[in-house]
């Protein structure tokens, strides 16, 4: 019987399952836990060393003797500071070893409780990784702790090997031990295939389980370079291979072979239906994804696999479900897909035929009346192609996103970590060295907030501003829940009456303006042409109330058939 911390539970689980028998214990109350649960399995060797500073080497040298990732366990407070020497011996030898810490829950910490101090983080540089688990309650706990700890697996001969750093939290009772058996887990490989991803995929089975997988999605996200490669190998693999292929706006891959609107297809796609379009592997590359619901359905709906294609080895598990993390170039990975022998399926295409079909009955959604959603449309339609696009966050990306854009065009977004400052001062650098047609995207609030991007020397006549401004956060009113607050319009929305015109003029734009359909229309001409001396800046003013309506009223529209 093993202890019945669920934490400790995925641990042990894990390390079996990465292939680490060697165990170092040092005897301790706060880690008795672990201590009992490696030694009731027999998968494990476990060595005994009191005193935690000589323990640490004894480790080292197991690691020396057999080249594998070895452990070392002890318990809190000055016990773990004594492991400090080998692990910087480690670090510096370039060795594999695993340090667990056992430790009081956080908020015992700095509160005079025995044998306590600040753990997380306590090896600082010495080591390449330091996770802190969480103590599981719900389910979420769970796919966390399990994530942080094939995360920290993962680095332990990550191009070189070197020591990480496991702590891990128990509360009391320690010493329940009812646990018959150790739960399913799932173990996050990561491959390292540059050198010959041929022979690596082929050891490995990659290419017998693509072949294999009846329902196959590559989901791109936000690119901005070799987009015009990846677009071309996109291509390929979707006219030769049955996957379907779901590229954002920001993926820069402009293509109709594969579905960039699929936001709205989930939107329209009744729950019952969902399981049919789930993939059972799901490949995915490029940065964030701004679409939710793209999100929620493939957590609901988990792939058998997940490979996530990650140029710099980064384990990303947005989706909970990442089995294999391939350390390679997008295009490599791509090539490597494309050559893989095709199957009568991929002659037929069920599953992308599926997808595709299920897009084409998708209704348009209707636009109507003036608003941000008629503005952004009439503004894609005119922009001319090859031109650059610059998308601020929060509304402008995700109404930008319902839209098809031109050949050539390149669309950039602050989606590193999607706030809202910086849009236009990132915009306004672009379109100073750029040389090319600059447009942005924006919302009041984004605008008035980075006003200093426009105070400067380097304001060029290749900018060109849209400014959507509907008298605040228009997005907090599309949330539900928060459209009930008291506060939303005063506090969380921050409404307001202020307007660009003075400011822009002052900092030397062209200042247009509309506040109706036949307004915009007349202004766009000269707003998207390429003639004057100036950059130019159209403030549309719309309701904030009434987008939100026309923009749920788009969206219902989808879902009639």
């Amino acid at each position: 019987m093993y202890a019945n911390k669920k934490n400790v539970l995925q641990l042990i689980a894990l390390l079996k399952a990465h292939g680490i028998r060697q165990i170092v214990l040092s005897p301790g109350s706060r880690n008795s836990p672990l201590v009992h649960s490696f030694a009731v399995d027999s998968f494990f060797t476990c060595h005994v060393v009191v005193d935690e500073r000589s323990a640490g080497f004894y480790a080292i040298g197991i690691i020396l003797h057999t080249g594998e990732p070895t452990a070392v366990c002890c318990t809190s407070g000055t016990a773990a500071l004594n492991l400090s020497p080998s692990v910087a011996e480690a670090f510096y030898q370039q060795l594999p070893l695993l340090v667990i810490t056992a430790d009081r829950p956080a908020a015992w910490i700095g509160q005079r409780a025995g044998q306590t101090l600040p753990q997380p983080g306590m090896y600082n540089t010495l080591v390449r990784k330091s996770v802190q688990l969480p103590e599981i309650n719900i389910p979420e706990d769970e796919w966390y702790c399990n994530r942080l700890i094939n995360e920290a697996l993962a680095e332990l001969n990550h191009h070189t090997p070197a020591p990480i750093h496991i702590n891990i939290p128990l509360s009391e009772p320690l010493f329940n031990y009812t646990a018959a058996a150790l739960p399913e887990v799932r173990s996050i490989r990561r491959y390292l295939p540059n050198v010959n991803i041929e022979e690596v995929m082929a050891k490995e089975g990659f290419t017998t389980r693509f072949q294999k997988h009846a329902k196959r999605m590559i989901l791109v996200g936000q690119l901005w370079q070799q987009t015009e490669e990846i677009r071309v190998l996109v291509e390929k693999l979707s006219k030769e291979k049955d996957c379907i292929i779901l590229c954002e706006c920001l993926s820069n891959i402009h293509s109709p072979h594969v579905i960039c609107d699929f936001d709205s297809l989930l939107y329209a796609l009744p729950k019952e239906e969902q399981k049919r379009y789930a993939p059972d592997l799901l490949i995915t590359f490029g940065g964030h994804i701004v679409s939710k619901r793209i999100k929620q359905f493939l957590q609901t709906n988990k792939p058998k696999e997940h490979w996530h294609i990650s140029p710099s080895g980064e384990i990303i598990d947005l989706y909970q479900s990442l089995t294999h993390s391939i350390e390679t170039d997008i295009s490599v990975f791509l090539n490597y897909v494309a050559s893989c022998s095709s199957t009568e399926k991929d002659k037929e295409k069920p599953y992308a035929s599926f997808w595709k079909n299920a897009r084409k009955e998708l209704p348009l959604g209707s636009i109507g009346e003036f608003s941000d959603l008629l503005v952004v449309k009439e503004w894609l339609e005119a922009i001319p192609e090859n031109a650059s696009i610059h998308l601020a966050n929060s509304s402008s990306v995700r109404l930008a996103q319902l839209f098809p854009f031109k050949k050539g065009v390149t669309v950039y977004c602050n989606r590193g970590t999607s706030g809202i400052d910086g849009c236009m001062s990132t915009a306004v650098g672009y379109a100073a060295v750029s040389g090319r047609q600059t447009f942005l995207l924006i919302g009041d609030l984004a605008f008035f907030y980075d006003m200093n991007g426009l105070w400067n020397r380097q304001l060029t006549k290749n900018l060109r501003i849209l400014l959507n401004n509907n008298g605040g956060g228009e997005i907090f009113y599309a949330l539900p829940g928060l459209n009930k607050s008291e506060a939303l319009e005063t506090y969380i929305s921050a409404s307001h009456q202020t307007q660009a015109k003075a400011w822009a003029e002052a900092t030397g734009f062209t200042y247009l303006s509309a506040a109706n359909t036949k307004e915009l229309k007349d202004t766009m001409p000269v707003f998207t042409g390429n003639k004057g001396d100036k950059p130019i800046l159209l403030e549309v003013f719309t309701s904030m109330k009434k987008n939100t309506d026309i923009l749920r009223n788009y969206y219902h529209e989808l879902k009639k058939k």
